[in-house]
């Protein structure tokens, strides 16, 4: 068992500076929306009824808002270690372009599932979607052995325990945790079949970086014009 045991992708990993700074990023933005420009809630909160009219930025810009201090620093508080754990195994530029799909993923979930029109804001999605990704980190070795798939089910159980834990307070927004935390096992599982050290090639991680950033911004920025 042992010598499976440090065979096994992200076995030893360690938390990702990369998350830390993401996590100070939506502090800064949080103050900006409730001191500075308050507007902003307004403008990129999650609107069902306004997707339906085509608003499809709502998506993407509510996973950089906060109703309070409390819903960031619980954010931020579990961003910095499964945010982190994740860059950390599949980089930090690709892990914020998936967490960030995620996280509109499960803003999309939540208009398909809800009977009624509802608004949000939050970046739940997000982490769960973060979540996801450390779930099935290991998924690529199904082809190795096959002992494989006990180390894989183990991870998925122990991260829907952890989904469990954290993600279905009935004061959230299950839903699009439940969306965002199945969009990060999805695409993890399919990033888990490309060698690690490719993954943290900084090339790529740059790239997904940049499409990350430009997605925040254009989406941003068809919210404030509107």
């Amino acid at each position: 068992g042992g010598a499976w045991g440090q065979g096994v992708p992200g076995s030893n990993l360690e938390i990702h500076s990369g998350a830390l700074f993401w996590c100070l990023f939506l502090a800064f933005w949080h103050w900006v929306a409730v001191f500075v420009w308050p507007q902003l809630t307004v403008a990129g909160r999650m609107d069902s009824l306004a997707v339906q009219e085509g608003a499809w930025w709502r998506l993407f810009t509510p996973v950089l808002l906060h109703a309070d201090l409390a819903h960031l620093m619980a954010n931020a508080t579990f961003g910095v270690l499964i945010l982190g754990l994740a860059m950390a195994r599949f980089g930090f530029g690709i892990t914020l372009l998936v967490t960030l799909l995620s996280g509109a993923a499960g803003n999309l979930f939540g208009i398909l599932l809800y009977p009624q029109p509802y608004t949000g804001v939050g970046a739940s999605g997000m982490m769960m979607g973060a979540l996801g990704l450390l779930c099935i980190h290991s998924f690529g070795l199904w082809r190795e052995s096959p002992k494989a798939a006990r180390y894989i089910l183990s991870g998925v159980l122990a991260g829907f325990l952890i989904f469990v834990l954290f993600g279905m307070n009935p004061a959230s927004d299950i839903v699009a945790h439940f969306g965002g935390f199945l969009a990060g096992l999805m695409l993890g599982g399919l990033l888990a079949f490309i060698p690690e050290q490719r993954l943290h090639r900084p090339l790529p991680n740059l790239l997904a970086l940049f499409v990350m950033l430009g997605m925040v911004a254009g989406t941003w920025f068809l919210a404030l014009a509107r």
